[in-house]
């Protein structure tokens, strides 16, 4: 398979189809796949499932689009999925945003406009500069308007509609100076042009004023595209249907009509639909996405189970208590929407430049007039100069400072493996000074791995019965136990038993894997599986977590660097303060819901720190979103990457303290590019109140300006 392949989908699994094209009907969140053997396995197990007219994946997504002929629901793929290995989520496509990126379409094609209408309209200028007069100096200028004033009407509406919508908003934004800036020039030139009274014309600055601002918009765009509302992604994560179990049987409903005390029908390998407590069934629940513990754990009848939760082994009938929006994970999609709201309150560090900047132009200009217009009593000739004072102070360095800073830093992230998605994510992580890990999935790799295992028989009977369970810690000992080499015992009459283990019979004895209450061993709080065959004292096997690569020394790396590191998770706080341990973590809390990590987050930021958040679960989401900056691995939830302002690419965490050190360095360079921009308008307002500036000063004027501080941000991505 190609690398295009790999990157957007394989081949679309199809049967033949007549007529118009059916678009997708089923979209499903894949969150494992990782190659192209995991893309062909899914579209082919789909494709062989009846009902299925094409399937294709798309890897960077994590998403297979379904389309079906109406017989086959998601609930149904989803489980052929589960069989062939692969998790598999439904995802509602009605709660999903997924389209084109209009408006970075739409910029781009207004930035070609002015572009290409500035060169013309430059050329012409050129005879008008070098002493074209009269009729040949007219005929350039009215070919020039001819250009610019279509032009300009596409390309600046951007501008001109903000400027409408801050001035009914009663305020000057940095549009409204812009704006005023364009329409004077145009009308002025405009109308010298069609005067022929030989005066300057200033079209070109026009255009290279829109053009540069557009590109700085546009830069700023790049920035902020990846961006997903991450309160969406969770709802998108919401099972769709459920199972209810009616006075007629069993029936397919909507999720949300359900109520307090129906019951559901929950199958091996579905999400839970709703909050409930199990009334039938013993199963092992997978909790990791919502509290982040590392092993799953065992349910039975009376115990509670929440919405978002995986059913793993054994079939179960729950009775609903919440449901639709009072749902443990909607409540956790509220939480998260809020806190989204709180952090989009930063102001970057060019809106906090342009507040400042954009009513000093405004009196500049209307002085310049005044003035002009007092000492020379030409209300024109105090227009032109008003009007240079306009553009020539008009911020197209200060628009481009920040936004190309981001870009080249961006840049450079992205080839050490970090996907920057916010605007102002660069300027947010530069203030951080703590920085708070989850740890399964984000300091682990959230597999379990054999720290101490038996030899020789035992060994062989363990990975005999460990065949027989796709639980982890089974998956893991039997992965453990080929490693070393050995063939799996003749393990007769195996089966399992949900909640609890594996048994079987090996030459006419007994053998059971699984939970010391289930084989026998002693419950001691570390995590463990027991191995018990009849005659013998059970054998512990005990389980540990494997650190990610770079985990260690990004731990190490950040403290150097004088910031404070801490373990806040969901898991237990034994396995929680192994880990600490191990990475030299004095901070380490375990147990903690959702709620708890935001509020523990809160009160950092009450006490006047800058945290930076990095976890990839369900159970981050909330926190991801409320800190002042945040980071989630590719391998996360999809919820978890759209919360996060950067998303991790590779496995290696050590590249986290060189993320903050780049953008610490990438925040210097922007107030080093503002401080650029403000020097040049100390030089360049003088020469336009002298009104020595003419239209050919001033476009050079801002180019300079603008490629001045292009050159010192494209420094930052060497």
């Amino acid at each position: 398979m190609t690398a295009a392949a790999c990157a957007c989908g394989g081949i679309a699994a199809q049967r033949p189809q007549t007529g118009a094209t059916v678009l997708p009907d089923i979209l499903i969140h894949l969150p494992t796949i990782h190659c192209a053997t995991c893309i062909a396995t899914a579209e082919r197990t789909l494709g062989a499932e009846p009902g299925v007219l094409s399937a294709r994946v798309n890897l960077s997504l994590k998403r297979a689009l379904v389309t079906t002929d109406g017989t086959i629901g998601a609930t149904e793929l989803c489980t052929a999925l589960e069989r062939a290995g692969l998790p598999a989520h439904p995802l509602d496509t009605g709660r999903l945003a997924t389209g084109p990126d209009a408006g970075a379409r739409d910029l781009l094609l207004r930035i070609g406009v002015a572009g290409f209408a500035m060169m013309n309209v430059m050329l012409l200028s050129v005879a008008v500069w070098s002493g074209a007069s009269d009729a040949t100096r007219d005929l350039f200028h009215l070919i020039s308007a001819a250009i610019a004033v279509p032009a300009i009407a596409y390309s600046a509406r951007p501008f001109l509609a903000g400027a409408v919508r801050s001035l009914r908003a009663g305020r000057l934004g940095m549009d409204v100076p812009i704006a005023l800036a364009i329409l004077l020039a145009t009308l002025m030139s405009a109308a010298e042009a069609l005067s022929g009274a030989g005066g300057h014309a200033w079209f070109e600055a026009a255009l290279s004023l829109t053009f540069f601002l557009l590109a700085g918009r546009y830069l700023d765009l790049s920035c902020r595209r990846a961006a997903r509302s991450a309160a969406a992604e969770l709802s998108a994560l919401d099972v769709a249907t459920a199972t209810r179990i009616g006075a007629a049987g069993p029936e397919a409903v909507r999720s949300d009509a359900l109520l307090p005390g129906d019951l559901i029908r929950v199958l091996p390998g579905q999400r839970l639909p709703a909050d409930g407590e199990i009334v039938e069934g013993e199963t092992d629940i997978d909790r990791a996405a919502m509290t982040g513990e590392t092993l799953p754990v065992a349910a039975a009848p009376g115990d509670a189970v929440a919405a978002g939760e995986t059913n793993l082994t054994g079939a179960l009938v729950v009775r609903v208590t919440r449901a639709g929006q009072d749902t443990q994970l909607a409540r956790l999609a509220a939480l998260v929407a809020t806190a989204e709201t709180a952090r989009s309150r930063h102001v970057s560090l060019a809106d906090r430049a342009g507040g400042i900047y954009a009513p000093l132009v405004h009196v500049l200009s209307a002085a310049a007039f005044v003035a002009w217009w007092a000492l020379s009593g030409d209300a024109w000739h105090a227009l032109g100069i008003a009007i240079a004072v306009l553009i020539i102070t008009c911020p197209c360095a200060l628009g481009l400072a920040v936004p190309a800073v981001s870009v080249a830093a961006s840049g450079r992230l992205f080839r050490r493996g970090l996907l920057v998605k916010s605007a102002t994510a660069l300027e947010r992580l530069a203030e951080v000074d703590v920085v708070v890990f989850d740890k399964t999935g984000t300091l682990t790799t959230g597999t379990p791995a054999i720290a101490d295992a038996p030899q020789g028989t035992d060994l062989r009977v363990a990975l005999g019965l460990a065949e027989g369970s796709d639980h982890p810690a089974a998956r893991a000992l039997a992965a453990h136990a080929r490693r070393a080499g050995e063939s799996p015992a003749p393990v007769e009459h195996r089966r399992e038993v949900p909640g609890q283990g594996v048994e079987g019979t090996w030459q006419g004895r007994r053998v059971r894997l699984g939970r010391a209450s289930f084989t026998g061993g002693s419950d001691d709080g570390t995590s463990a599986l027991w191995l018990a065959i009849d005659g013998q004292a059970p054998h512990r096997i005990r389980l540990a977590e494997t650190l990610r690569d770079g985990a260690s020394d990004a731990v190490a790396g950040l403290r150097a660097a004088g910031v404070r590191v801490m373990l806040l998770s969901g898991d237990g706080a034994g396995a929680v303060a192994e880990i600490a341990a191990r990475l030299g973590i004095a901070d380490a809390r375990g147990g903690l819901l959702p709620a708890d990590k935001v509020a523990a987050l809160d009160s950092l930021a009450a006490d006047g720190h800058r945290v930076l958040m990095v976890g990839d679960g369900l159970n981050d989401t909330a926190a991801l979103a409320a800190a002042h900056a945040s980071i989630a691995p590719h391998s996360g939830l999809d919820a978890a990457r759209s919360a996060a302002d950067i998303v991790l690419l590779g496995q290696d965490l050590s590249v986290v303290p060189e993320a903050l050190a780049l953008a610490r360095l990438a925040r210097r360079r922007m107030a080093q590019n503002l401080w650029l921009a403000a020097a040049y308008n100390v030089v360049a307002i003088p020469v336009a109140l002298m009104g020595a500036a003419t239209p050919l000063l001033a476009a050079l004027a801002m180019s300079t300006s603008s490629i001045t501080v292009s050159l010192n941000a494209v420094r930052l991505g060497r």
